[in-house]
């Protein structure tokens, strides 16, 4: 499939509630850390970025990861994966985005747009939320 059928559509992922002083960021292609923050007041962290996305939909992009011929998810890695040594936890969180509507993709696509997708930050024990983290919200927003 050639790169002239894919269309660029902004993402943005919000972390509600989450643990107060522990650095989240994106996963970069690099497993890197990539814009890491932290909340200081019970305040939501929204990451934003870019994925290409081909006719099938099929999703494509830097922080785009693959798991068998469909799943497509986004890490959101934390504490000591986050790059913050003094942290007592190394998660990530796994975000799938291969389930997005279509129609919010197709919305997105003509300028309509951030898809944002909200999650909730806390687990049910009062630390970070880690492994697949199901979206609690996921909505077009302006850009």
């Amino acid at each position: 499939m050639a790169k002239a059928d894919e269309i660029l559509i902004p993402l943005r992922i919000t972390i509600e509630q989450p643990v107060i002083g522990v650095r989240h960021s994106l996963q970069a292609k690099d497993d890197l850390p990539l814009d890491p923050k932290a909340s200081h007041a019970g305040e939501a962290l929204s990451f934003d970025f870019q994925v290409r996305v081909a006719p099938g939909p099929k999703f494509f992009g830097d922080q785009v990861r693959r798991e068998g011929p469909e799943r497509r998810f986004v890490y959101i890695r934390i504490g000591q994966a986050a790059g913050d040594a003094g942290s007592p936890w190394s998660r990530r969180m796994k975000i799938d985005i291969h389930d997005i509507d279509a129609a919010l993709l197709d919305r997105a696509a003509q300028g309509g747009g951030i898809i944002e997708t909200t999650i909730n930050g806390t687990g049910k024990d009062g630390t970070p939320a880690c492994a697949t983290i199901r979206p609690t919200g996921r909505r077009l927003v302006a850009g």
